[in-house]
C-alpha cells in the first residue's frame, strides 16, 4: 500500500525579531537539512494551530525574547509499506535521520492508490 504520512516538527530559532521572520527561517533550515540528506521529495509548510478562544487556525510560531517555536508539518509519500504503522515507520526514521535532535510526531497518515493522489486535506 502507498502512504501520504505527515508529520509534526517543532523547529527552534534563534535571533529573530518577528513570526514572519522566525517561520522564513525554519522552513528554510527544514529544507536544507532535507536537501543535504537528498530528502527533496519531502514537503516543508508552517503548521496551523487552531485559537482557543475562537477555534480559527493561525500559523503554529511564538516568538519570546527573539527565540521562537515553528510548528512545522513535514509530508512525505510511503510506497509500498506493510501496513499504516509501517509506513510511519518509515517516514520518521527517513526524516528523523536528516533532522536529528527535532522533536517529530506522526499526525496524519492517509492511503492512497498508485494512481491517484493523496488527498492532503483528509
Amino acid at each position: 500500500m502507498n502512504y501520504l504520512v505527515a508529520m509534526e516538527a517543532a523547529w527552534l530559532v534563534r535571533d529573530v525579531d518577528d513570526i514572519d521572520d522566525a517561520i522564513g527561517v525554519a522552513v528554510s533550515e527544514a529544507g536544507k537539512r532535507l536537501n543535504d540528506q537528498d530528502l527533496d521529495y519531502v514537503e516543508v509548510e508552517v503548521g496551523a494551530t487552531g485559537c482557543p478562544a475562537c477555534g480559527e487556525p493561525f500559523d503554529s510560531a511564538f516568538v519570546a525574547a527573539d527565540t521562537a517555536l515553528v510548528g512545522l508539518v513535514l509530508e512525505m509519500k510511503v510506497f509500498n509499506a506493510e501496513s499504516t504503522e509501517h509506513a510511519q515507520r518509515i517516514a520518521k526514521s527517513e526524516v528523523g535521520g536528516a533532522l536529528r535532535d527535532v522533536p517529530l510526531k506522526v499526525v496524519e497518515t492517509v492511503e492512497f492508490a498508485e494512481e491517484d493522489e493523496p488527498n492532503a486535506d483528509a
